[in-house]
């Protein structure tokens, strides 16, 4: 198929996908995503894998378990961790969504078991006079931004995704955007929590921790456990009275986005910027507190996470693959100003009344406009709608990468990315069907394992080929930005995302919080029950090195950074090269590259 032909499918594509995106305001009913756990035996709990709510995980591995049990209280997990225990058995813990993309609840072997969360779902108190709420860990986000509002009270800052559970997000430090009070994540505003972790015969094998503030080392290394002390039964957050918000976005030239960012991120509690490089251009959420005197009912629900037409999903992937297989640069940039072009004329999903969008600001109640999903809302049917990243059907399939950048490295860390931009004007159109770059804020932590010190956290969501062997469509320039932001800007990665090469040296990065981490860990779990060979090296605890893989074809998923041209696809015509303004990063680049 040539470019004409690609263009043809590409014009018609575009009135179709235009006309869906506002169809979308309207639209209701969806096929909830499968379960991650699928076990094969007549019972439904054993012989079981499991796998994230995008059916892949960065090296396509296959997690397998022997068993999986479904916890409904307290004194069950206890009597669960002792079981596995008594028997020395790998034990991980899953989650009702399992949105994590690396391999946070993969046992070791077929021996292991899965402890899931999934009936850990309940509020269990709520107390105004404290201002705090202490739900179970399998609780989803929207459940506890729901039971707050109820008492008028707001958790002040979450993620945007509302798919993911309590445990969940505090296990990987998931985050909104603010650099104001204590930040933007999530567990800086637990007070207490309850864990369960294995124990010896004299605790009957299983030990119930209860972590308050008054024993800091403790809270600083379950506030982001990495799913690897044990399993989290309670927790209790801090939240505030409810409030208003007022958002208005505002598009602007990217040209001094390096100089305005740390500024913008200063003036405003809840900003947050959508850059789109290839088109120069970002936009800046001009987001704060307001009395709640003014008048407004503001939504938020945002239109990449509300359900669409499998027909649809798979025009648009299949438009992309022809894109990909074709060298069609122009197109993604073509598609890719549609796209960004739309969501910014439908506020990202903002309304002023839940129906309509008159125009700024959005004014509404906090828990409105914190977070969003309504692709997980409604009942089966039978993949009609669906989640646009369900992999039941022909859809989105990506990479993501996601790092948290030094305030004082933000704006050559920018600079850089622009100098690449300037270099390949259509590279990183690659990025526009996917929302451009996310950029949020977070401010340091005490979580151990959490942010050390205030940075951006730049989001990269990407197109992922369902060939690992074959190579992407300005594979270089993502490689190059990518090894930019881990290595020479010595970027964090966000523990729920990325591909393998993000967690390369990566613990090396905390310093001696990563040793006191440890040190909590051995005294919960010296036999390392919650632990696996990929944790273990995630964390340093193996000495080798580390999550890399080496085999021909690593580099193009990112398992490795080349060193070899086999790391690439030299049959194709990809090699491992410098990168052009990073000259230390080794990309895969094309011959004529």
């Amino acid at each position: 198929m040539g470019k004409g032909t690609v263009s043809v499918l590409a014009r018609g594509f575009f009135v179709l996908h235009f006309q869906f995106l506002f169809l979308q305001l309207r639209r209701v009913g969806c096929s909830p995503p499968k379960d991650p756990i699928n076990c094969l035996s007549p019972s439904g709990t054993s012989n079981c894998t499991i796998s994230n709510t995008y059916g892949a995980f960065p090296d396509r591995s296959v997690c397998r378990a022997a068993d999986v049990v479904y916890p409904t209280s307290e004194v069950e997990l206890v009597a669960v961790v002792a079981k596995g225990t008594m028997s020395k058995r790998k034990m991980k813990v899953a989650t009702i969504s399992t949105h994590s993309i690396p391999k946070l609840m993969c046992t070791d072997g077929v021996e292991g078991l899965l402890i899931s969360t999934k009936y850990l779902n309940r509020t269990l108190k709520v107390e105004p006079t404290t201002m705090t709420i202490t739900v179970e860990s399998g609780v989803t986000l929207r459940q506890l931004i729901d039971e707050g509002a109820k008492a008028g009270l707001a958790l002040p800052y979450s993620p945007y995704w509302w798919g993911l559970t309590v445990g969940g997000l505090l296990a990987t430090g998931a985050h909104g955007s603010s650099l104001w009070g204590k930040g933007s994540a999530v567990h800086d505003y637990v007070v207490g929590l309850r864990i369960v972790t294995p124990a010896g015969p004299n605790d009957n094998y299983a030990k119930l921790r209860v972590i308050d503030t008054t024993q800091p080392d403790d809270l600083s290394a379950t506030q982001v456990s990495f799913g690897v002390l044990g399993v989290i039964s309670q927790v209790t957050l801090r939240l505030e009275p409810l409030f208003k918000r007022s958002i208005t976005y505002l598009e602007k030239n990217d040209s001094d986005l390096g100089d305005q960012v740390i500024e913008f991120g200063n003036q405003h509690e809840f900003a947050d910027i959508q850059w789109y490089p290839s088109q120069q251009k970002a936009v800046y959420r001009i987001d704060d507190r307001v009395s709640s005197n003014i008048s407004g009912n503001g939504q938020y629900d945002f239109i990449g996470f509300r359900s669409m037409p499998s027909l649809e999903l798979a025009i648009i992937r299949s438009l992309e693959e022809n894109q990909e297989l074709t060298n069609y640069g122009e197109g993604k940039c073509v598609n890719g100003k549609l796209t960004t072009s739309t969501l910014i004329a439908s506020a990202y999903g903002l309304t002023n009344n839940g129906i309509g969008f008159p125009g700024y600001p959005v004014v509404g109640y906090h828990n409105h406009l914190e977070s969003s999903g309504a692709c997980l809302d409604s009942s089966e049917n039978g993949l009609i709608t669906l989640c646009p990243w369900d992999p039941r059907v022909k859809s989105q399939f990506f990479h993501q990468t996601t790092v948290s950048i030094a305030l004082s490295k933000v704006k050559s860390f920018i600079q850089d990315v622009q100098k690449l931009s300037e270099l390949e004007p259509k590279a990183l159109c690659v990025l526009d069907l996917y929302n451009g770059i996310l950029m949020r804020y977070v401010k340091t932590s005490n979580a151990y394992l959490g942010k050390q010190e205030d940075a951006v956290d730049f989001d990269f969501t990407y197109y992922r080929s369902s060939d690992p062997m074959r190579p992407r469509l300005y594979e270089d320039i993502m490689e190059e930005i990518e090894q930019l932001a881990l290595f020479k800007y010595d970027g964090l990665p966000h523990w729920g995302k990325n591909r393998n090469i993000a967690f390369v040296g990566a613990i090396n990065k905390y310093g001696s919080n990563a040793e006191a981490f440890l040190k909590v860990k051995q005294r919960y779990d010296p036999q390392g029950l919650f632990s696996s060979e990929w944790t273990d090296k995630v964390l340093g605890i193996q000495n080798t090195n580390g999550v890399t893989i080496i085999k021909e074809g690593c580099a193009l998923e990112g398992l490795c950074v080349c060193s070899q041209d086999v790391h690439c696809a030299p049959h194709m015509g990809f090699f491992c090269k410098p990168g052009r303004v990073y000259k230390d990063a080794r990309v895969c680049s094309s011959a004529l590259g």
